[in-house]
């Protein structure tokens, strides 16, 4: 039964996936191992998700750029050819004077133009939109540091699943190794007739399994270790093993109110949500500006042969220029401004209700993850206990064993159990450092 056990206790040790991350960096610290603040920095460094998030934030920032300069002036300068039918002249005589040619047959037309728009009055709509993408680009901030804290909560996972697994290589060997010696004293028993021959199979039936144990152990490993050198980028065969103190992390004494209302201020997730719901506002706004007139200020300067402005025409380069005021105002449009204004309204109140829901989850999760560690906690204490239990068991039925009242099964069961509290143990204090990492992660820490 306890041999069961165990092979549920090592089952637990395999890991899940992640978002993919390669890209080869420098080895790790192999001598020294690999922390996990070493494991969380490599992380950050080999996202190609980061990277990626982040290039979105520039993208978005670009956009605001782009709507800080739509009320600003813009300048262009125009050229063209146009080529037209031949024409017969008009012109006018005048006594004494050679025929003076009023419209003349030109049929080859070159212009060019520098021309000035600058609207100077939208009632508001290109501000709205400027905010509208500030607020965009700051929740894709807020998102990139959602994505940094999923992934150190990721790594974090990762690398206590490989320090659970090293420990239970080490532990198991060195169950075999004691395996070993006592088949070997079994056996020279069995040689001075102190002990049947079941006693000797029933040793090697246990070290069969301790050794079939010591190879899913160390499949297990390095599954491990795969996980953690895909989410760190290192290449697949670089070696790698963790370096980390098994101590329990601190207690949180703090109540559940005051830390959820620490989650609601600092939780980027949930901060990029009310930006998305400022700029759902904002877009509202602009869209509804639609409906009200513009006026922009333009003007330019054209060089052309021949200048249509330039009476008579002639067959000469001529410049002249113009400045004018406009005023615009869509006054019907067949609904089209309603549809984008309804449009916005509606993707700003799903994003306003997306906001409320996970408030209430943020509540929840917040104590969930303090009961966790709480319970991570109080399982430490009771691992501590059950290794001092089962070593005191262990010694005990040695010396028993050694006076010649206890089997060797007996034995057997004993080692087995103080393993298996040994496993325990490490499982506890793996599983409380990751219950603190996700309490951390549900603060916005």
């Amino acid at each position: 039964m306890r041999g069961s056990r165990l092979v549920a206790a090592l089952a637990m040790v395999a890991t899940c996936g992640a978002p993919a991350v390669a890209a080869a960096q420098a080895q790790p610290q192999t001598e020294a191992g690999l922390t996990l603040e070493q494991a969380i920095e490599r992380g950050l460094a080999a996202s190609h998700r980061l990277a990626e998030i982040e290039a979105r934030r520039g993208s978005a920032e670009a956009v605001v750029a782009g709507s800080r300069a739509a009320d600003r002036p813009q300048a262009s300068l125009q050229a063209g050819y146009t080529r037209t039918n031949h024409v017969d002249e008009f012109g006018v005589q005048v006594p004494g004077q050679p025929p003076r040619i009023i419209y003349p047959d030109i049929p080859d037309n070159f212009r060019t133009r520098l021309d000035l728009q600058w609207p100077i009055f939208t009632f508001g709509r290109t501000d709205a939109l400027e905010r509208a993408a500030r607020a965009e680009a700051e929740a894709a901030g807020f998102d990139l540091e959602a994505a940094r804290s999923d992934l150190k909560l990721e790594i974090t996972r990762a690398f206590w699943a490989m320090v659970t697994a090293e420990e239970s290589v080490r532990v198991v060997g060195e169950s075999l190794k004691r395996m070993d010696a006592a088949l070997a004293d079994v056996r020279h028993r069995l040689e001075v007739g102190l002990v049947p021959p079941s006693d000797v199979l029933s040793v090697e039936a246990q070290r069969s399994r301790q050794e079939l144990l010591l190879v899913r152990a160390r499949n297990n490993l390095e599954q491990a270790r795969a996980d953690l050198r895909r989410l760190t980028g290192m290449p697949p065969e670089t070696p790698v093993r963790a370096r980390a103190a098994f101590e329990p992390p601190a207690p949180v004494e703090t109540d559940p109110a005051t830390l959820v209302r620490e989650a609601e201020a600092a939780r980027p997730d949930r901060r990029a949500l009310a930006a998305r719901v400022a700029g759902a506002g904002e877009r509202e706004e602009a869209a509804r500006a639609n409906r009200r007139p513009t006026v922009a200020l333009a003007g330019g300067v054209d060089y052309a042969r021949p200048n249509p402005r330039i009476f008579p025409r002639m067959h000469e380069w001529k410049e002249s220029w113009d400045a004018s005021v406009q005023f615009n105002w869509v006054f019907w449009d067949a609904g089209r401004s309603k549809a984008a204004v309804a449009e916005a309204a509606a993707a700003g109140r799903a994003a306003a209700e997306r906001l409320r829901e996970f408030a209430r989850l943020l509540a929840l999760e917040v104590r969930q993850r303090q009961l966790d560690l709480a319970s991570a906690a109080a399982a430490i204490a009771a691992a501590e206990a059950g290794v001092r239990s089962a070593a005191e068991a262990r010694r005990v039925v040695g010396d028993r064993y050694a006076s010649g009242v206890a089997t060797s099964t007996e034995v057997l069961d004993a080692h087995v159990a103080l393993l298996q509290a040994e496993l325990d143990r490490t499982e506890a204090i793996a599983s409380a450092r990751l219950a603190e990492a996700r309490l951390a992660r549900a603060l916005g820490r």
